[in-house]
Formats: structure tokens, sequence, C-alpha cells
């Protein structure tokens, strides 16, 4: 499976990335910033979408809203 960030490069489980867009937090009452860099992501079985912890809370992320670092 080839998952690849809003720029096409090829990420990779224990890669760090930084949000592209602010995004609302559905359920948390957040706003992750633009920016915002995410240590240690962790790659599913869908290729649009990665697991990764902000603020100790569990999150799935978009992989068009994020560029590898």
């Amino acid at each position: 499976m080839n998952v690849t960030d809003a720029n096409g490069n090829p990420l990779h489980d224990g890669d760090s990335v930084k949000l592209c867009k602010d995004l609302k937090v559905k359920g948390a009452g957040i706003t992750l910033k633009r920016g915002t860099v995410v240590k240690n992501i962790r790659l599913t079985d869908d290729p649009d979408e990665i697991d990764c912890k902000i603020k100790k809370s569990a999150i799935v992320l978009r992989t068009e809203f994020i560029q590898k670092m």
C-alpha cells in the first residue's frame, strides 16, 4: 500500500508531519492550527488516513491535510 501526503511524498510509520490547514476536531471542541507538528504517525488500512496522538487524544487525520517534515 502506498500512502502519500498532500505533496505526493511517501509516508511511513513513525514519520513526523505538519498540518497544512486549520482543522476543527469534531467532538473534542478543539481546532488544530496550521503548522502543528505531529510526531510518530501510524498508517492505517485506509491509504487516505493516518492515526496519531495530539494533546493526548488519539485522532485520525486525512492525508490530504498533512505534509511530511
